[in-house]
């Protein structure tokens, strides 16, 4: 499924439509260059799923939590990791256990951990002078009732 976006609020919207479909126990597998939109992304889907906390990147902090939504939300930056095996020492398990939906941001440097993931690539593209991004959305059973 693909979505042309012009701005990060119409990129926030593509993740809470995403979110409203989903019913734990997800990992979202982000593809994407810096600053393309993943955490907008992730805004959204914190936004459909209910969570009142602000959301703000985990780079520094590896994962943020947010809980007060119908699901939790673990949001993840691999960028610092070097392997799949620091990601099981974080703990990833016990995350995946706790049946919220994992959000991961640099997900190709985890890649061989995640297990079926939705993925989300977003890319910059040129559309008419205007900054767009394309957004398309593999894997999982939730895309077949997705609809902005």
């Amino acid at each position: 499924m693909e979505f042309l976006t012009h701005s990060p609020e119409q990129t926030q919207r593509v993740g809470a439509a995403l979110a409203k479909t989903l019913c734990g126990g997800e990992v979202i597998a982000f593809l994407g260059d810096l600053g393309a939109g993943k955490t907008a992304f992730t805004r959204g889907l914190a936004e459909g799923l209910g969570v009142t906390d602000a959301v703000t990147s985990p780079t520094y902090t590896i994962v943020n939590e947010y809980l007060t939504g119908r699901l939790p939300l673990f949001h993840f930056d691999m960028y610092r990791l070097g392997s799949s095996e620091e990601l099981f020492d974080i703990g990833w398990e016990d995350y995946l256990a706790r049946g919220g939906v994992c959000a991961v941001e640099w997900s190709e440097n985890v890649q061989d951990a995640l297990e079926a993931p939705i993925t989300v690539r977003i890319d910059r593209v040129s559309s008419g002078g205007d900054d767009c991004r394309r957004i398309t959305i593999t894997g999982g059973e939730p895309l077949e009732h997705l609809s902005l």
